[in-house]
C-alpha cells in the first residue's frame, strides 16, 4: 500500500495528537465541594478527588474556607495527580 503525501501527514498529526493527549497536559475545569472535613471535590460529575489530590491556592485559605456546595475552579496539573484550586465560582 502506498500512501501519498496527504496520508502521510495526516497520519503525522493523529500521531501527534496523541501523544500530546496521552502526556495528560494541563486542563482547567469546574468542580463541587461535596464535603469539607475531609476535603472531597466532584469534578464534572467525572471523579471525586481527595485531600490528597488537591492544592488549594492562597485566596481560599486565607479568605475563607470552602464550605460544602460551593462550586470551585481547578486546574489540573501535568500528569493528573494533583489539581489546584484557584477560587470559587460567583452564583448568578
Amino acid at each position: 500500500m502506498l500512501l501519498n503525501e496527504n496520508d502521510l501527514l495526516n497520519i503525522i498529526k493523529k500521531v501527534a495528537i496523541e501523544a500530546v493527549e496521552a502526556s495528560k497536559p494541563t486542563e482547567i475545569c469546574y468542580g463541587k465541594v461535596i464535603n469539607t472535613s475531609p476535603l472531597r471535590i466532584s469534578v464534572e460529575q467525572k471523579m471525586t478527588l481527595g485531600i490528597a489530590q488537591i492544592v488549594l491556592s492562597q485566596s481560599i485559605t486565607k479568605e475563607s474556607e470552602l464550605a460544602v456546595n460551593d462550586e470551585v475552579i481547578l486546574i489540573r496539573q501535568q500528569g493528573g495527580q494533583k489539581y489546584i484550586v484557584l477560587d470559587r465560582l460567583v452564583k448568578k
